[in-house]
């Protein structure tokens, strides 16, 4: 927290300034290590600390801390879990070690109990026989007289338990075979602290304990691995081996004992090429997860939670749903994924997920094992669609004749669309219909796989098919065929050209409407909030949240690609506009030049052709777009913004055009100058506020004052020969009316908040003042 803090209100300096390197820092650094020193005390509270800093700090700051501090949790937490599973393999080996270990030392102590009941015995023997030979007569009286006396109930015992043993062992009483073991061991504690046997009775009893104990873990053993052993018997017997002391033995031979039954009922499996692959992976499930739930079961009832045996039993899980995957792959998910099946492998991987999670409510998550192992041949089955998508749109945009039609039934009905809304739905031609219906169906088809963390390249994927339908788009556009080599992906794909105005910006419409609305609404059903369950709402509106940048970027992404496409369309039509089929220029400056030298009479003053085509074509495409972009009138103008920026930008940077124009080799003369003023006029007239931006309404002053300053070093004054603004403007709304059929405004009457009144009160008294100064 504190660490988070310090760098949440001051931004981490460089290495040099914490280290004092370099005069300059050298304060910076200090002051930024006495800050530092507080979270460094013992006795730092970070509640006092996080409270002094809220006191002086508005709710728009403590929201954001807030907001920083959940980040910093989230990932910590993420680097926690990635640490676990990074060295969860580690654990289990090293439990592993540690139970065998466990079991080893138990082994030696029993054998130093051996060897030193041995070592006793012989001691004793050997004090025997240093006994001196004037007591010999003395033992004798004494040993005549222990033989007539009769032995102890102890030794009676000792000598009669190989017996019992052997009757118990023979006869299966398990638990009174371990009550007598246990009793032996007893006795044989007590005679040896109170000598009540001899050190050779001892030693013998305690072999017999070793030898029976060891038989009856031999029994238990071969009992654990008999098919008709189950259930009761079996947690039984191994619950006998943990009490004789070799629990690691026990849970092995349990696991086993679980593993041989799987093994049996899967042979009743067969996959079959008629066989439906979910039906398979139903049934393949429905044995492994119950077997291994049924090994927990057992595992937990005769040893508990102990992490030696429940680190086994992960690993042994761990493989069998390892194994368990492998079948599905190669039975199921592989013919799915090689015929592009989407939904049948996600089927599949749901089911099978399914009956994994049963088991992850009781400790035991074996998820992450099954998405690693599934993941690969549910990414190839993604890759199959989307090519689908993209041949399929391809072959179609071969025969579109773009024109934009209402769905066609086929497709209403495909995408669930009621009649009331059939009127809503929006306009699009044949091969962008069929495009976005696949993209709804796929996104269907997608939503159930979330879990396989599969949205970010699901999403990369399909980026990746509309940027190859754009292509195709681009391909449709009139001359740009020999752009072809440049678009990726577009191939040798053959597309209908798109003749017509109203057919290329049907294209547009295609391109734009599928990147702003049909696309990412499409994309919101791999939301956690579109799909039904009974997950926590709080965790899937927090996904959710965490997805939203992701989506914003790969909606910005779409529309760079209909930026392209858009891009493509005004470089064609400013080139049809600019230059003739024979690659002459209608843009030039000898246009303007050769008015003063070839003029007799004064001309008959309008704006020059290529800027009339100009106005002309904008008026036309602005009346197709306003029934085509309905709702969108926003791309529409943006648009046609474009197309009078380039061809604009193309003037501005025409460097042969203003060669000619300031330094070649005839100066531009006093009508040249008029008629190119006009020219521009013009332009800011019929494109104020509707086809000019504000850049390139500086770019077009920035050209009239290069103009006049190449007229100017002529030695003239351009205000000698420019006619009053009111002159320019009644021209330029004359040619306005007459291309647009709409009557003109009198100059007189113009309101203030016009385009006509606030361009010639402004932007042409400031070109005139400028001019002359």
């Amino acid at each position: 927290m504190a660490s988070a803090k310090s760098s949440r209100s001051r931004p981490s300096a460089p290495s040099g300034m914490l280290s004092g390197a370099g005069a300059g820092h050298s304060e910076s650094g200090v002051q930024l290590a006495d800050k530092l020193k507080i979270f460094k005390t013992d006795n730092f509270d970070p509640d006092a600390y996080v409270q002094s800093k809220c006191q002086t700090m508005n709710e728009k700051e403590i929201r954001h801390l807030c907001s920083y501090l959940q980040d910093l949790k989230k990932a910590s937490a993420e680097e926690m879990r990635r640490s676990v599973y990074a060295n969860y393999s580690a654990f289990i080996r090293t439990s592993k070690e540690i139970s065998d270990l466990e079991g080893e030392l138990l082994s030696i102590r029993n054998l130093l109990s051996t060897q030193a009941a041995l070592v006793h015995g012989l001691a004793d023997g050997v004090h025997i026989d240093s006994i001196t030979a004037s007591s010999e007569a003395s033992a004798e009286d004494d040993l005549s007289s222990v033989e007539d006396r009769e032995p102890s109930d102890v030794q009676k015992w000792s000598l009669e338990f190989p017996d019992i043993l052997d009757v118990l062992l023979a006869e299966r009483r398990v638990d009174e075979a371990l009550d007598a073991l246990d009793e032996a061991d007893r006795i044989a504690t007590e005679a040896k602290q109170r000598q009540t046997l001899s050190a050779a009775e001892i030693l013998s009893l305690q072999r017999a304990i070793s030898y029976h104990r060891q038989k009856l873990a031999d029994q238990l053993a071969e009992a654990t691995c008999q098919s008709s052993t189950r259930g009761v018997e079996l947690r039984a017997a191994a619950s006998a081996l943990k009490r004789l002391g070799d629990g690691p033995r026990a849970h092995s031979l349990l696991l086993n004992a679980h593993n041989e039954k799987l093994q049996h009922n899967m042979q009743t499996i067969h996959p079959t090429t008629t066989s439906y692959g979910g039906a398979y992976t139903a049934a393949l499930s429905q044995q492994v997860f119950s077997i291994i739930s049924q090994a927990l079961n057992d595992s937990l009832e005769v040893f508990g939670e102990e992490s030696s045996y429940a680190s086994e039993l992960v690993i042994w899980a761990t493989k069998q749903a390892e194994a368990f995957a492998q079948l599905v792959k190669r039975h199921a998910l592989a013919s799915c994924a090689a015929a592009g099946g989407l939904r049948a492998a996600a089927e599949c991987v749901q089911i099978a997920l399914g009956h994994c999670s049963l088991l992850e409510a009781r400790g035991l998550s074996l998820s992450s094992v099954l998405l690693k192992l599934f993941r690969p041949s549910v990414e190839q089955a993604l890759e199959a669609n989307l090519k689908r998508i993209e041949e399929s749109t391809a072959a179609l945009a071969a025969a579109d004749d773009w024109v934009l039609i209402s769905p066609p039934s086929g497709l209403r009905a495909s995408a669930r669309v009621s009649t009331t809304n059939l009127a809503l739905q929006p306009k699009l031609s044949s091969s962008a219909h069929r495009f976005n219906t696949m993209v709804q169906d796929f996104f269907e088809d997608v939503g159930p796989l979330l879990s396989l963390q599969l949205g970010g390249s699901t999403m990369d994927g399909l980026l990746k098919v509309f940027n190859s339908y754009v292509n195709l788009l681009i391909s449709a556009l009139p001359g740009s065929m020999e752009d072809d080599e440049n678009l990726e992906g577009s191939g040798n794909k053959i597309v209908r050209m798109a003749e017509t105005e109203m057919q290329q910006l049907a294209l547009l419409a295609n391109a734009s409407l599928l990147a702003e609305e049909l696309l990412p609404r499409a994309a919101m059903k791999l939301s956690p909030m579109y799909q039904t369950g009974n997950d926590d709402l709080r965790k899937r509106a927090s996904e959710k949240n965490n997805r939203v940048p992701e989506q914003r970027e790969w909606k910005r992404k779409l529309q760079r690609s209909v930026d392209r496409l858009r891009d493509s369309f005004c470089r064609q039509h400013a080139l049809d506009l600019i230059f003739t089929e024979d690659g002459d220029s209608h843009l030039s400056a000898d246009m303007y030049i050769s008015m003063d030298n070839s003029v007799v009479e004064e001309p008959d003053w309008v704006p020059s052709p290529i800027f009339q085509e100009l106005y002309a074509k904008l008026n036309r495409m602005a009346s197709i777009a306003t029934e085509m972009f309905v709702g969108r009138e926003r791309f529409a103008t943006l648009l046609l913004m474009r197309l009078t920026e380039t061809v604009i930008l193309w003037l501005s940077e025409d460097q042969s055009f203003w060669e000619d124009i300031e330094e070649g080799p005839k100066p531009l003369g006093p009508l040249g100058l008029q008629q190119f003023y006009l020219d521009m006029q013009f332009v800011i007239l019929f494109g104020h506020g509707r086809f000019l931006s504000r850049h390139v309404h500086q770019v077009i002053i920035d050209i009239i004052e290069r103009a006049m300053a190449a007229f100017s070093a002529t030695g003239m004054n351009p205000d000698s020969v420019l006619p009053s603004d009111d002159w320019f403007i009644d021209v330029a709304q004359d040619t306005i009316s007459k291309i647009s059929g709409r009557a003109r405004v009198a100059n007189g009457d113009r309101e203030l908040s016009s385009p006509t009144a606030s361009v010639s009160a402004q932007s042409m008294s400031s070109f005139r003042s400028h001019g002359s100064s």
